[in-house]
């Protein structure tokens, strides 16, 4: 008797057990093994019967086969031969097209001896910081200098157990997901996941291990609520469980538990930030710079490229440079002898988590340092580490500063930005108080829009009310305000700055061999 399962077509597999012609109409689903639900044709000559089932239900399998015997008038036992054999053959072949897939996504890039020197040369050579800034400049990110690199460290956090996570916050259409796009083009493709949309559910059906130490990239976090509870879960706990239940092949239910573990590096863009507070808690906050500044030189860039101008064939050699550095950082446990001597500026809103991101960013920084840091053996546990360097938390520190001061601001981007125009606007005015119709005449903002600041600006007291009666739209009862300080942002700048260069200066004159001594 010939058997033969066709496959070459996978939306429509032909099987042949005489004298039954079988089509499985649209294939069959690759995932969840319980269950093998077709739709199939079954052809004996002339006659032919469609009939959709899950061929591990043995209700409708005996159903089926009961079927083609009274309609195609074949015997049971051919019938029963002929599901049985093709459930086997489709089994087969459903494991076959998983193995290969998982051979695909296991596919990485094996350096050779010389771009393993070349890596480990770049990342031993003096002011890495600065070199790697400016490099990722000659990449084709524009601008951004503190953003970008700050953003690039955190990606390669990914690598450590306690990774870090960013969210870039700023106006719709002015390069949030373009920053992130070209940050994390400099990430191996077998190190990151990017995902446009995300439906709830989607997170636990990954494999247990298969987003441990990935980069997770996500477009549009306003197009993504459902996923945000999970988002917090794996970013704080490092692993997120799902219980579900399933049908066995007799139609017996059972719960399984869905596994998904960490740690990953999360990254995302919106330009919602009150929505995402909670999980902008748990993540760095980097805000798009928006000024005109910016928007020249990426217009100059465009003009640029359009003309020709810009060495293509070069920003994909840095890009592949740092790729091949990414390969090479190894996980290595890092040691900071000065975290204890550390502070951050008490005007900091949550400090507890500040803290913690504070310090780990210090050592992310120690960590993408690690050729240039000695190895030591811990004599008691026998674990090997490195220390960080003053060096290292004077660059995180460079990069902090502004992280620092959005995390003291209680106002959010948009408030804020609103308020530093109006004090640039009077001053450059000659005025000390305006009206909001005055305002809207100089700028163009939407009336709601500049309401909701207003409220925000006198409930804080940044801005109070000196003249009019509500109600009162008549000229010279409009309602007037001023700005109670002009200063005020300067000065949380100068006070967070002066805590971070007030700490380093005390811990570079502690004495050799003092700053991980307590009590020193």
């Amino acid at each position: 008797m010939k058997e033969k399962l066709n496959t070459s077509n996978p939306e429509h597999i032909t099987y042949e057990h005489p004298p039954l012609d079988i089509s499985v109409l649209g294939g069959i689903r690759l995932e969840g093994l319980d269950r093998m639900r077709v739709t199939l044709k079954v052809k004996v000559e002339h006659l032919s019967l469609r009939h959709n089932l899950d061929l591990y239900n043995d209700n409708q399998t005996e159903k089926l086969i009961r079927k083609l015997a009274e309609r195609l008038e074949v015997g049971t036992s051919v019938a029963a031969s002929a599901l049985t054999d093709l459930t086997d053959q489709l089994e087969r072949f459903r494991l076959e097209e998983l193995e290969k897939q998982q051979t695909v996504h296991d596919k990485r890039k094996f350096l050779n001896p010389d771009e393993i020197n070349q890596a480990k040369e770049y990342l031993s050579a003096p002011n890495l910081m600065t070199r790697t800034n400016e490099d990722i400049g000659r990449a084709g990110v524009i601008g951004e200098e503190t953003n970008r690199l700050l953003m690039y460290l955190i990606f390669t956090s990914r690598k450590r157990e306690s990774p870090l996570h960013i969210v870039s916050l700023g106006s719709s259409g002015i390069g949030k997901t373009h920053l992130q796009e070209k940050v994390s083009a400099l990430i191996p493709e077998e190190d990151k996941l990017e995902i446009t949309t995300l439906s709830g559910n989607a997170f636990y059906y990954f494999g247990q291990q298969e987003l441990r130490n990935k980069l997770i990239l996500i477009e549009d976090l306003d197009g993504a609520d459902e996923v945000l509870y999970p988002l917090r879960e794996i970013k704080s706990k490092k692993r997120i469980t799902k219980t579900v239940v399933i049908k066995n092949t007799k139609g017996e239910t059972r719960t399984v538990s869905l596994v998904v573990e960490g740690p990953v590096s999360v990254a995302g863009c919106t330009t919602k930030e009150s929505i995402y507070e909670d999980n902008a808690s748990r993540s760095f906050l980097i805000y798009i710079d928006e000024s005109k500044e910016q928007d020249k030189k990426i217009m100059d860039y465009q003009r640029k490229l359009s003309a020709g101008k810009v060495d293509l064939s070069l920003q994909n050699g840095v890009i592949d440079t740092f790729q091949n550095m990414q390969r090479v950082l190894v996980p290595v446990t890092v040691r900071n002898p000065y975290a204890e001597k550390l502070q951050i500026p008490e005007e900091v809103f949550k400090p507890r988590r500040t803290n913690a991101h504070y310090l780990d960013f210090i050592e992310a920084v120690t960590f993408y340092h690690q050729y240039q840091r000695e190895k030591k053996v811990d004599k008691e546990t026998g674990e090997e580490y490195i220390e960080t360097s003053l060096e290292d938390i004077e660059e995180a520190n460079k990069l902090m500063k502004e992280v620092l001061i959005r995390k003291s601001d209680p106002l959010n981007s948009a408030c804020r930005k609103y308020l530093e125009w109006l004090k640039t606007w009077l001053k450059v005015a000659g005025k000390t108080s305006f009206t909001n119709k005055e305002v809207r005449q100089a700028i163009r903002i939407n009336p709601s829009n500049q309401k909701r600041y207003m409220v925000q600006l006198q409930d804080y007291d940044y801005v109070q009310k000196i003249q009019g009666e509500k109600g009162k739209t008549r000229p010279g009862l409009a309602h007037h305000y001023e700005i109670t300080n002009l200063e005020e942002y300067e000065q949380l700048k100068d006070g967070i700055s002066s805590v971070l260069d007030e700490i380093l200066k005390k811990l570079s004159n502690l004495p050799a061999g003092k700053a991980g001594k307590k009590g020193s």
